[in-house]
């Protein structure tokens, strides 16, 4: 039997471009620049197909907004979010779009980003919802912020970062994680801690105060608010996940802190 044939390894030719330096692999500043020039501080919502979902499913979707805005929790950026839900409510009551119902139910404004929980008849009436809402808001939050900053000129121009995050709510467990997720969130960043905050029980910001499911108001029949309280306007839900089914995974708490562990509690 003859000796095994060796088999020399190709090395391959250092790619080199214009300028000489090497091309390829994770270097600083690699990848596609973004299109507005900003750095931002966290990665973008990919430009992926959207899933399908189905009208019996909610979705929990996240807005991110330009670190120039500022801090959303100021009482002028309130204000120009609750404009933008009332004309998506109005729109919804005054047209019969062959696309679809998109309904928000529920909505938390956080520093930097807004969190909603929706109802969409379809992949198309999510798309289309989502973008009239963005597009209300951020007319609204510019108008605000020139105001505020007493601009000659009015702001214009991107107020979100990206496009929105979404996930399809499927089952109870995960309805009751989306709400508590929602409502509570400021919590999770530490804004019920900050001075006079302490006096609310649910985050001002949020569609908190008309929540029917705390487990501390079980005995109520309508939800407690201020008088001097503007409410960001949402629809009731109709999917039964957000209705009732959510339920069956436990109650919710005024106090509890999302993403920390929690003991689960059936009522």
């Amino acid at each position: 039997m003859g000796k095994p044939r060796k088999r020399h390894k190709q090395l391959a030719l250092p790619k080199l471009d214009k300028n000489g330096q090497h091309r390829g692999g994770a270097r600083a500043g690699a990848g596609r620049k973004p299109k507005d020039g900003i750095k931002r501080a966290r990665r973008a919502e990919p430009h992926k197909a959207r899933p399908l979902g189905k009208p019996r499913f909610p979705r929990h979707a996240v807005l991110r907004v330009l670190p120039v805005i500022g801090n959303l929790r100021k009482r002028h950026l309130y204000s120009a979010l609750r404009i933008a839900t009332i004309a998506i409510a109005l729109r919804e009551l005054a047209y019969d779009d062959v696309n679809g119902a998109f309904r928000i139910v529920h909505i938390s404004i956080q520093k930097t980003h807004i969190h909603m929980l929706v109802e969409a008849d379809s992949k198309l009436a999510m798309s289309r919802g989502m973008q009239r809402f963005m597009i209300s808001a951020a007319k609204h939050i510019n108008r605000a912020f020139s105001d505020k900053m007493g601009l000659t000129e009015r702001r214009r121009g991107a107020v979100f970062a990206d496009r929105y995050h979404q996930e399809i709510i499927e089952t109870p467990r995960q309805a009751r994680h989306a709400l508590s997720y929602v409502l509570n969130n400021w919590r999770k960043h530490r804004e019920d801690r900050r001075p006079g905050a302490e006096a609310s029980e649910v985050d001002p910001f949020s569609t908190g105060a008309h929540f029917m499911g705390w487990r501390e108001r079980a005995d109520e029949v309508v939800s407690r608010g201020r008088d001097i309280y503007e409410p960001l306007i949402v629809y009731f839900p109709k999917t039964w996940l957000l209705r009732e089914g959510w339920r069956k995974a436990g109650t919710i708490s005024f106090y509890e802190v999302p993403s920390a562990p929690r003991v689960t509690t059936k009522a």
